[in-house]
């Protein structure tokens, strides 16, 4: 089956509603190429890699978390970024990306597929950033000692956590938000949780765990992030009855 470029943005402008957003990049359609889709290949960024891996799958729409054009950067297309953009335009791929939109929507949105991943039972939000929420708050059963739930984050995530540990005995109540959230550890302090769980660390986060007492687990933002836009690709395909396939390159950070 096939479905124009046209009624698909549109779906997904109903559906994530990057309106409500004030983002950091624009949402949406950044490169538009072929007017019908007929596949669809996901990812996380829109790295040079992942557009070749999908021009070899003959796909009409590449959908990411991660696109172009953020604020702040320069803005000529020049270099690695005029690489990228002349191979989406050779292959007439057209470039679609939902950054917040995907992290925050209530049922394909990153934090959302996070747990479900994990095997956090959602009981809550935790802090609101334009009337979506930024992370959210549940609990984890049965409860978990340090280094059993650095386990459940390898197994899982396929790739060892950076670990702080707190001072529970054991971890039954978490709050996470994927990538780079851990600015937004001290929400998880004071939401009374045991453990944190988000993408990235910085310097004075290992302080402010260790001062609090929280269990802190950086499990990489790359690897925190592969689940809203496989999901969005899923939703896409059995809507309009296309093929779908996720393409991970896999980034350490």
């Amino acid at each position: 089956m096939t479905v124009s470029l046209k009624e698909l943005e549109a779906e997904l402008k109903l559906l994530l509603k990057p309106e409500q957003f004030n983002d950091y990049c624009p949402n949406g359609l950044q490169l538009e190429g072929r007017p019908v889709v007929r596949k669809i290949v996901s990812g996380v960024t829109a790295c040079r890699q992942l557009i070749e891996a999908a021009a070899a799958e003959n796909a009409d729409l590449l959908l990411v978390h991660h696109g172009y054009f953020w604020r702040g950067e320069d803005q000529r297309i020049t270099g690695l970024k005029k690489v990228r953009i002349e191979k989406l335009l050779e292959n007439q791929m057209s470039l679609i990306a939902y950054h917040l939109p995907l992290d925050a929507h209530n049922e394909l949105g990153n934090n959302v597929q996070l747990a479900q991943v994990l095997g956090f039972e959602i009981q809550g939000e935790m802090g609101r950033q334009n009337n979506h929420p930024i992370g959210l708050i549940g609990r984890l059963k049965p409860a978990l000692d340090f280094r059993d739930f650095v386990k459940l984050l390898t197994d899982r995530l396929h790739r060892p956590p950076l670990a702080i540990a707190g001072s529970s005995e054991k971890i039954s109540t978490v709050a996470w938000c994927t990538g780079a959230a851990q600015s937004y550890i001290e929400l998880a302090v004071e939401a009374g949780v045991n453990a944190y769980v988000t993408g990235e660390v910085s310097e004075p986060t290992v302080h402010i765990a260790r001062e609090s007492g929280l269990h802190f687990f950086s499990a990489g933002h790359h690897a925190t992030e592969r689940y809203g836009v496989q999901a969005l690709g899923d939703y896409l395909a059995d809507k309009y009855s296309l093929s779908h396939v996720f393409i991970d390159i896999d980034n350490p950070v």
